[in-house]
Parts: structure tokens; sequence; C-alpha cells
């Protein structure tokens, strides 16, 4: 028999982080453990309070649901936590590490420590002293592609990163920009058309989610490709899935595995995109090293080719400790690492 407990957890910023959301300070999460025959398995339910699908008044409620029915089958258990994507997620993750035990969640040459994950660089909003200050120090770190969070002062924005493109040409330094939905839909068809005269990869999320209609007609006029993101949060259904993105047509969409269903969501997606000819990365999403290890190793099995937008734990003074290590813009697994301690 299983037995599941969970605690909450409050991660504290070291620094605030700023989006056109607002200014973070801490981080709500929830860590879920299963026991069985002696061995314990390890997940997050990384809930992103005022933008998870699954904020809601019951969320613990439901949490707790799932320590008391633990030991029902797995479809029984996704088909109750289908519209609790962070729950399912934690789920996914302790079934996986209860199976494979230590730190590993996705045995791979990655946990092997003989094969890393290249990462983007992500600068945090601020004024334009704080954001070339967190500029050069990724650069100077080796970073090879950064991504500006915009939206708040898009012309100081903007000159940040025409001196940025002017020192390093496209060659040299990809750069991703992500409005998490700041932009109205003209200003954001302005915002397109200087973003590519500034050679940037992508922007995430130009216009708030949910205007279908203009983000289609954005998607087939840009000339910087466009990133789907909050879009795709709250979209459980695999037709849906596909008529949104078949509406749509973005260039790419970015998977954030606690917002989305975890690991099964995030295949949906892919299975679905690659049909349709978009492509996609995957991003954390302000979990723990708890999470954010699960996400890393899932991320490598997937073999995609571009950077990727996992952050590596550092943000927090309390995280826990990390199976991961950042060498340059090479994310890798320490395969040394022990067991994660959680708290007494």
């Amino acid at each position: 028999m299983k037995k599941a407990e969970y605690f909450k957890y409050i991660l504290e910023f070291e620094t605030p982080g700023g989006t056109s959301r607002g200014v973070l300070h801490t981080k709500e999460t929830f860590i879920l453990t299963i026991t069985e025959d002696g061995k314990t398995g390890v997940g997050e339910c990384g809930i992103f309070r005022g933008l998870s699908y699954d904020d809601v008044p019951d969320y613990e409620e439901k949490l707790k649901w799932l320590v008391e029915h633990i030991n029902e089958n797995e479809e029984f258990l996704k088909d109750e936590l289908l519209h609790y994507p962070s729950i399912w997620f934690g789920y996914e993750q302790v079934v996986r590490n209860l199976e494979f035990g230590g730190n590993i969640y996705f045995p791979s040459e990655f946990t092997q420590d003989s094969a890393p994950i290249r990462i983007n660089g992500l600068i945090w909003m601020g004024n334009a002293e704080h954001m070339r200050k967190q500029i050069s120090d990724k650069l100077q770190k080796g970073f090879k592609c950064l991504k500006l969070k915009i939206g708040i002062d898009w012309p100081s924005e903007r000159e940040i990163l025409r001196q940025l493109r002017s020192e390093f040409p496209g060659n040299q330094l990809e750069i991703r920009v992500d409005a998490n939905g700041a932009l109205s839909f003209e200003q954001a068809k302005t915002v397109l058309r200087e973003l590519a005269e500034l050679d940037i990869h992508s922007i995430e999320q130009p216009i708030k989610a949910g205007n279908i209609s203009q983000m289609a007609e954005l998607c087939r006029i840009t000339p910087t490709p466009v990133a789907l993101d909050e879009e795709l949060i709250g979209i459980v259904d695999s037709i849906e899935r596909e008529e949104l993105l078949n509406q749509i047509k973005p260039q790419f969409i970015i998977l954030k595995p606690s917002l989305i269903g975890g690991f099964s969501g995030s295949d949906e997606w892919i299975n679905t995109a690659e049909k349709l000819g978009i492509d996609y990365w995957i991003t954390s999403a302000l979990e723990s090293n708890i999470g954010l290890n699960a996400i890393a190793q899932y991320t490598y099995t997937k073999q995609n080719p571009l950077p990727q937008g996992l952050g590596t734990g550092g943000l927090f003074t309390n995280n826990f400790e990390s199976a991961l290590v950042l060498n340059g813009d090479l994310l890798r697994f320490n395969a040394s690492a022990g067991v994660i301690k959680l708290p007494e």
C-alpha cells in the first residue's frame, strides 16, 4: 500500500523578479511524497498563483483528496485531476521517482552526467541599469541565448535591445523576448516590426491570452516569430488543443509542465504541434529544485536542439539542494548528488 503526504513550502526570491504582471517576492509551492515498500518518491505541485489554471480556492482540498485516494488506479486519478494540472504534474513526478529512486525521474545520458542541456539566460524586468547588469552577468558566463522580459516601458526596452544587438550580431547572440501578454493588439503590430529590425528570434505571448482572432492575425502577418505561452493554459482537451493551434498557427509554443498538465500534457501538446509543423521549447515556471530537476530530465529526452528555458534554482534563498549544475549556458546533472533532503 502506498502512503502519500504533502506540505506547503514558500520559496523566497533573493532578488525580486520583475514581470509585466508585477514584482515577485515569494513563490508558493507544494511538495508531494509517496512511500511504498520502504522507498519514497518526491514530486512538486508547482502552482503559480495568479497564472495557474488550478489557482482555485479548493486547491489544497484536491491535494488532500489525492493523498486519500493515492492507491486508486492512475486513469481514475488523472480524470479527477484533469483541471488541476500542477497537482497531476506532482503526481507524475512522484510515481517516476518512486520507480527510479535517488534524484532520477527520466534515466538518460543526462542523468549519467555525460550530456548537457543548453539553456537561455533569463533577464528580469527592471530599470535600464538593472537589466543591463543582468545582461552583462549572463554574457560573462557564456550565454549565447538571452530572454528578456518586456512590456513595462517599450521605448527603454527597445533601446536596451538595440544596444545589445549593435554589440552582438545575430550570429553571436540569440535574443528572445517575453511580453507576458502586456501589449495591446495595435502596439504589438508595431513592436513585432521593430523586433524584426533588431533580428530578434521570437516573442512570447505578445497580447493577452484568449484573444484568438487577434493572436491569429499577429501570427499571420508578423515578421518576428510568435511563441504561445499563457495561451496554452487551461486547454485540457486534445481536440481543443488542436483547434487552438490550427486557428492561431503560431511559429512556436512554450511548454511549462507545471501549467499544462505535466509530462503527459506536454507530450500531447508536442504531438499536436509537430503534426502542424509548429516548433517548441520547454520552460520551467519558478519551481523549486525538485520540480526543476524533473523538468530538466524530461526535457533532455525530447532532444530538442533549441536552447531551453530552464532556470537553475538560484533565484531563491531557501531552495532545496540541487542535483543540477550550470557551466556557462550548459545545464548538467550531478550524478553523485544525494537524495533531496526535505524539511523535518
